[in-house]
């Protein structure tokens, strides 16, 4: 061999040395990774070594992901103790201590685990799994023995499979707690936990002082927490044995997904997203509204979102303070109009729709019947409530307050609370509900008569009076002064003079409109600072008026999301109303979408990004906004597109606040797009969020086929668009909906699912489809979807010919009709 030859080899293995440990995932005793060096999980998910956060020099072992997002760390090891240098090395001793040394002998951090004294000749190594978590282990026994694991003591992050509670055995509680800042992985000034006192639930606190709470698991989830439970990406389960007390969940698909509190003590649930090269959050858990502050309303006060001041007192109750009341200052809580007697002569009331009260004074029984339950407690004169333990199959279980019931919030949770009262408050409760019926009754019937007497005399006037408006402020039925008085709760909401908008939309000149909507005509602007605006002015033949206009304002004001069109401002000037929005310089989808040559320029790239952008957009207003929002009116002409294609969801006037998580409500006023409401709310005027998915599902098949809803036709059947991407679904050949246009770039996997995504979202019974979550998870996923049923408004359906009998306009339009119950 020549000497060039050996220097090759020798080089060769110098660099097969030096790269050890970043292709390994284990390492035994006495073996060292020094900084630089890395092993890497199984299946190059996660990786360890040292590493230096955000801005700061110091360093510190942690665990992040390698294959997507590198530098995303989810575990440090000595969080409070970095070296300041680059001598560090991470090191295991013999008896399977896990070691961090600075120097080569200082010791800056231990696991404090050693091999049980019954292990003979133990052999120990510490492993890189590929779930992120790094054990040490014995492997002298025939299946190993796991000494120490990260997963045991979690950071600020929970992952998949990692066990969130109290170990009853060793007393070992793992929490959460968020870094100081990116900079610095030091424990900040928050505290996240599962409290085993009483019924676990969860809690936040800074410092002494208990901030939030979540709980008590009911069967599916932390009553008030936002993780869905059951869907199609990931399982939520809660273990209560005689070893271990423990929240976790799993991943039913291959994505990546990781729970984190951030600095600000934000808990969010994130998800990576390979289309974006980024993460998504899909559901958070912060201080959302006024709510959120424990025992905000004191002891037997119940709070509500939807209420100002938000505090009240339950039934049976009354301000310990009235002075404090007054003041909207409820933490003093309330206090029993009559003392309970113990024994026969208390009773119960059942309340609905709330959070439970705190459950560390409270004892439970799994196998006990809600009617054991009240005997149990009617028993103890210091049992103060009781309900169902677990809301799955009609209730089981048996849950029992003592004390003060505290944290009480009114919210849309599907599960019974019974709260101990005197005799004789339940008596006068049911002969005041007995009196307010009856005055009910009356006023009723008089109010029928006298409404009927009007109406008479109303079309009488209305024959001898001209049908048309003269005057732009009689159209609207309103006056500068009133409408000035109803602006007066929007001072954080910029407001523009008329002259400003005039000038701007060079007095509302025609070559400046850019469409027309519901509300009216819409028309670019240019401010004097140089911003470009888009201005929608309420036009005399809208079907919209004060009130459309107010909600939108009120509405998207609150929101603020990178898939929601920004409002900048209003004008209310006299009998003018008119929204300022940002500029969208690539106007609506429809306008591209259903042209034939302006549709080239949405290859398949661009309309995933679009059906993926919406998607989080109505999972933003549907869960994690602070309104919580129904839209009602999701179009392709209300989703706009800035320079890039990315969507924009606009238009809410005609969107309703909501509570909880799939309210169902109705209307005598069915307002919407034909050809985008499903059939409960055209036909009976029932709404919720399932209505936006339907809308939704719509939408994801025309983008993919470049389709109109309600103008398709195909030469062999008298199918809508929903109905022939039906049957092609049930024949195998979905692809042949997509447009033609995509052939070049489309990932055929990718609309594959899409289009089954969009059939689950359009079948005909609400309670069939998808959330929005679950639409968000199944978009990214790759693991197997649902299969979908019927869709609503198929050809052989009558709701179809009801709905054709509308009108015979083939354009599209807003319809409202009025239905009579």
């Amino acid at each position: 061999m020549d000497f060039h030859s050996m220097i090759l080899l020798f080089s060769c293995a110098l660099f097969l040395l030096g790269s050890t440990f970043a292709t390994q995932d284990t390492i035994s005793a006495n073996q060292a990774i020094k900084d630089g060096d890395t092993i890497v999980s199984h299946d190059q998910t996660y990786e360890l070594g040292f590493f230096s956060p955000g801005k700061s020099k110091n360093r510190y072992v942690g665990i992040w992901y390698k294959k997507i997002s590198y530098g995303t760390v989810v575990w440090v090891a000595n969080r409070e103790t970095p070296i300041t240098d680059k001598s560090g090395m991470l090191k295991l001793s013999t008896d399977g201590n896990l070691l961090i040394l600075s120097g080569g002998s200082t010791m800056i951090w231990s696991s404090n685990s050693t091999v049980s004294m019954r292990s003979n000749n133990p052999v120990v190594a510490v492993q890189l799994l590929d779930t992120g978590n790094l054990i040490v282990w014995d492997k002298s026994s025939t299946n190993g023995s796991v000494i120490w694991q990260s997963f045991d003591y979690p950071v600020n992050t929970i992952l998949p499979g990692m066990k969130y509670g109290k170990n009853l055995v060793t007393g070992r509680h793992s929490s959460l707690t968020p870094w100081k800042s990116p900079d610095d992985p030091a424990p900040g000034m928050y505290h996240h936990w599962l409290d085993t006192n009483g019924y676990p639930q969860l809690f936040a606190r800074q410092g002494p002082v208990l901030l939030s709470r979540f709980g008590p698991w009911n069967g599916l989830m932390f009553q008030g927490l936002p993780l869905e439970n059951p869907n199609a990406i990931y399982f939520v389960e809660f273990v209560y044995n005689d070893k271990e007390i423990y929240f976790v969940y799993k991943m039913k698909t291959t994505v990546f997904q990781r729970i984190t509190v951030m600095p600000d003590n934000t808990a969010v649930q994130l998800q990576w997203i390979d289309q974006i090269h980024d993460w998504a959050v899909f559901s958070s858990s912060g201080e959302k509204d006024k709510c959120g502050r424990f025992g905000l309303c004191g002891p037997y006060g119940s709070c509500s979102i939807d209420r100002y001041p938000p505090c009240k007192c339950m039934v049976g109750f009354r301000p310990r303070v009235p002075d404090e009341w007054d003041k909207a200052n409820g933490s003093s809580g309330c206090e029993r109009n009559r003392a309970l007697s113990c024994g026969s002569g208390d009773g119960f009331m059942k309340l609905s729709g709330m959070i439970f009260p705190d459950t560390r004074r409270s004892e439970f029984n799994h196998s006990m019947t809600l009617e054991e339950c009240e005997i149990v407690c009617r028993m103890n004169c210091s049992c103060t409530a009781y309900a169902n333990l677990d809301i799955r199959n009609g209730g089981t279980g048996c849950l029992l307050w003592f004390g003060d019931l505290i944290d009480i919030t009114e919210y849309d949770v599907k599960q019974d609370l019974y709260i101990k009262l005197a005799a004789a408050e339940l008596a006068d409760f049911q002969s005041s509900f007995t009196r307010k019926k009856r005055v009910l009754t009356v006023v009723l019937s008089t109010s029928s008569a006298v409404l009927l007497l009007f109406a008479v005399a109303y079309v009488c006037i209305k024959k001898n009076t001209s049908p048309h408006m003269n005057q732009r402020g009689n159209f609207y039925g309103l006056d500068k002064k009133n409408s000035s008085v109803q602006m007066e709760d929007l001072d954080d909401l910029p407001s523009f003079s008329i002259r400003e908008i005039s000038k701007a939309t060079h007095n509302f000149n025609t070559n400046n409109k850019i469409g027309e909507g519901g509300f009216g005509p819409v028309y670019k602007g240019l401010l004097e600072d140089g911003r470009e605006i888009a201005v929608k002015r309420l036009s005399e033949t809208s079907q919209q008026g004060l009130d459309e206009f107010m909600n939108e304002i009120r509405t998207i004001a609150k929101l603020q999301h990178r898939n929601l069109v920004k409002l900048l401002g209003y004008c209310n000037n006299g009998n003018e109303l008119i929204l300022i929005y940002e500029y969208m310089i690539n106007k609506s989808l429809d306008l591209i979408l259903f042209d034939e040559t302006r549709s080239m320029m949405l290859d398949w790239p661009h309309r995933f990004n679009i059906i993926h952008g919406m998607a989080r957009g109505i999972l933003y207003l549907h869960q994690d906004s602070r309104l919580q929002i129904i839209h009602r009116d999701l179009k392709a002409g209300n989703i706009l597109l800035d320079a890039d294609m990315n969507p924009k969801i606009s238009d809410f006037g005609l969107a309703r606040k909501f509570v909880g998580f799939d309210t169902t409500a109705m209307t005598k006023k069915v307002v919407g797009t034909y050809g985008y409401m499903p059939p409960e709310y055209a036909l009976y005027g029932r709404f919720s969020t399932k209505s936006d998915v339907f809308s939704f599902g719509v939408l994801l098949l025309e983008i993919v086929s470049g389709k109109k809803n309600r103008e398709f036709s195909h030469d062999d059947r008298n199918d809508n668009l929903l109905g022939h991407a039906w049957r092609l679904y049930t024949q195998g050949r979905s692809i042949e909906l997509m447009s033609a246009s995509l052939r070049g770039s489309c990932i055929a996997s990718e609309v594959l699912r899409c289009l089954q995504v969009g059939l689950l979202c359009v079948q005909h019974h609400a309670e069939d489809r998808p959330t929005m979550l679950s639409v968000v998870l199944m978009l990214v996923s790759e693991g197997v979807l649902p299969q979908p049923k019927q869709p609503a408004f198929y050809s052989e359906e009558s709701c179809s010919t009801k709905l054709e009998s509308i009108s015979s306009d083939e354009e599209e339009y807003m319809i409202t009709l009025l239905y009579a119950r």
